[in-house]
């Protein structure tokens, strides 16, 4: 069975534009991040939205909940703007699903050249594929327990509590 990506926005898939100097949504970039790292695991992508995780809504955490719900993989990947992972990891958790759930994101946009978010994915995949039930954050090279993790705003890093 194909690993469930569900990809939600966050800087992972932002685009700067040349014309206002902004960052904004255009498409996700999970193919070709995937294609890049030379990944040969069955994924199934799904585009849930493509959100400033700034501007997520209890409503937009529901809609990730119902479609982790719905999947039939156990094994689930969430791609997430890092301002507010944790808060929607902590909301999917309380259902207690009986699946491997791993939010990841990154900091630096993947069209930059130097964003972690390849190698946020790739821990992804490796993390889902090999713990157990539950919901979890993968950044930084590290995986932690949803309500163990915190991102340090002066450092950029998630770290643990």
């Amino acid at each position: 069975m194909a690993i469930q990506i569900f990809v939600t926005g966050g800087t992972f898939d932002k685009e700067y534009n040349e014309i206002s100097g902004e960052l904004r949504f255009k498409n996700t970039h999970l193919e070709e991040i995937l294609e890049l790292g030379r990944s040969k695991v069955n994924v199934d992508i799904n585009t849930l939205m493509l959100k400033d995780s700034l501007e997520m809504i209890d409503s937009d955490r529901l809609l990730i909940l119902n479609e982790c719900k719905k999947s039939d993989s156990d094994q689930i990947i969430i791609t997430h703007g890092t301002d507010t992972m944790v808060e929607t990891a902590k909301f999917i958790a309380k259902e207690k699903l009986n699946k491997t759930l791993v939010l990841t994101g990154a900091m630096i946009p993947i069209n930059f050249g130097s964003s972690d978010g390849l190698f946020n994915l790739g821990s992804a995949l490796g993390f889902v594929q090999s713990l157990q039930y539950g919901v979890y954050i993968a950044m930084n090279g590290r995986c932690f327990n949803h309500d163990k993790v915190r991102k340090n705003l002066q450092t950029g890093i998630f770290e643990p509590i």
